[in-house]
């Protein structure tokens, strides 16, 4: 049985955790091109002030700072357009930049153009990202979906229908028993496509902001891509009493695709970065990032284990600075508990993040869910949710299970969201700690499942008291 359940957990599980429709691999019409990763030395002679943020932030990022006391500084301000002038002039194509890191990502037919903006003053390094594989498996496919869930998945006795044991695993129900589902947060959602979302008339009342795309080439919509963030969103989002309920169905979302399904390179770091920050900029209080990288195409750019400490790779030390923006970062551990590498995949060591692990139905350690501690000795996971397997809703409109930390990070995400509309005075960091320091392994947080279980509505409990005592405190 031990045998069979490894082969299975192998066959459902890539090292994202994804299940997508396959296409015949065909020629790349992109080869030969090449990304790089260009490092700035300083944000001199910017016409961008940190005494004028709402020319490069929107008023609810600034407001969502001022409100936890957070200052604005460097890392916010863009990258100085006479970089970004002078690097264009060598005739690449500017695909974006980070602010945050200070780079400027650039395309090209011909990497002879290299020398050219490395001999730019103000130019540090210039790394090679991305390069266009021979051929590409198309990943943009429209595929038929049902209009109605089967009425064989509805669940008479739970409003919550088939997702009912995911949240009251976390007793994430009595927050929605007060009526915080959400309202009033918006999450950014981080993935690879989200396929019918557009379509599927479960996702009618979802309240999508919008979608933006920060993948080379872009695709003609994230809504043919792989519906891995479809199920992903699917357990925040979908209200449909007695078939499913998810965790903050009454949130807001933007939907970004940062990951490249037709290759695995170090450019989706990049992606991922810019993707952050703008979810940074539009104002949205949680990202959910069922994302990780460890392995890339051409073994010699894969990441070591030394560097897990949330900072040595490109995309730990973005992801580690989402905290100080004031925002909550939720990422899965990773699903490589039974490979070779074992351990998180980055950026699931970033500093003052909630790092999730998955368990099964049971309320068990999921033998696929990656490990820590991070390489200088931090408590990751940070807590774990059902995951093996979770109830989900597919591309196809159907509901399912799949397995996967991918999936308990959106359901963590969703209830956080819930629990920081009640407790809109907290801080990004203080929410992370009520909920950590909820779990029912708080007393001995280890590597394999970390703080455990949260419980939500303790989580809610603790912090409406030292609410109340802080108001009776200041009067």
């Amino acid at each position: 049985m031990w045998r069979l359940f490894f082969i299975l957990t192998l066959f459902m599980l890539s090292d994202s955790g994804w299940a997508q429709d396959r296409a015949p691999k065909v020629r790349n019409k992109e080869c030969p091109s090449y990304i790089f990763r260009v490092t700035l030395r300083d944000k001199q002679e910017t016409p961008y002030s940190l005494e004028r943020p709402t020319r490069f932030l929107s008023r609810r990022s600034v407001e969502r700072r001022k409100r936890q006391g957070l200052p604005l500084d460097s890392t916010d301000l863009p990258v100085a357009p006479k970089y970004i002038r002078q690097i264009a002039s060598q005739k690449v194509n500017i695909l974006g930049t980070s602010r945050w890191n200070n780079t400027v990502l650039v395309q090209m037919k011909d990497t002879n153009e290299v020398s050219r903006i490395r001999q730019i003053d103000g130019v540090v390094s210039c790394l090679k990202v991305w390069q266009a594989p021979d051929s590409i498996q198309p990943t943009a496919l429209k595929t038929k979906y049902e209009e109605h869930f089967n009425e064989r998945d509805s669940v008479a006795t739970t409003p919550y229908g088939l997702a009912d044991a995911q949240i009251r695993s976390l007793n994430g129900q009595r927050l929605h028993d007060i009526n915080c589902m959400g309202e009033g947060m918006m999450i950014a959602v981080l993935d690879g496509g989200f396929r019918n979302v557009d379509r599927i008339p479960a996702f009618g009342k979802v309240d999508i902001k919008g979608t933006h795309d920060f993948v080379y080439p872009a695709s003609p919509s994230i809504y043919y891509e792989i519906d891995h963030g479809t199920k992903v969103l699917s357990t925040m989002t979908i209200r449909m009493p007695h078939y499913y309920i998810g965790t903050a169905p009454q949130a807001s979302y933007w939907l970004l695709r940062c990951e490249d399904a037709q290759s695995e390179q170090e450019v989706e770091e990049d992606y991922w970065a810019m993707a952050a920050e703008f979810a940074d900029s539009v104002g949205c209080d949680l990202i959910n990032s069922s994302l990780g990288y460890n392995n890339f195409d051409k073994g010699y750019e894969s990441h070591q284990l030394w560097q897990l400490d949330g900072h040595s790779t490109f995309i730990s030390r973005s992801a580690s600075l989402v905290a100080q923006k004031g925002m909550i970062l939720v990422n899965s551990a990773g699903n490589s508990g039974m490979s070779p590498w074992k351990k998180l995949t980055f950026p699931a060591d970033a500093e003052d993040c909630l790092t999730v692990g998955a368990v099964t139905d049971m309320l068990t350690h999921a033998p696929f869910s990656s490990i820590g501690p991070t390489q200088d000795g931090r408590v990751k996971p940070d807590v774990v949710a059902i995951g093996s397997p979770a109830a989900i809703v597919t591309g196809r409109g159907n509901i399912a299970q799949d397995m996967g930390t991918s999936f308990a990070s959106p359901i963590i995400c969703g209830l956080t969201a819930c629990l920081w509309q009640a407790l809109p005075q907290k801080t990004a960091l203080e929410i992370m700690d009520l909920i950590r320091q909820t779990g029912n392994n708080k007393d001995h947080p280890d590597n394999i499942t970390g703080y455990g279980l949260p419980n939500f509505w303790r989580a809610y409990m603790i912090g409406n008291v030292d609410t109340e005592k802080w108001r009776v405190k200041s009067e």
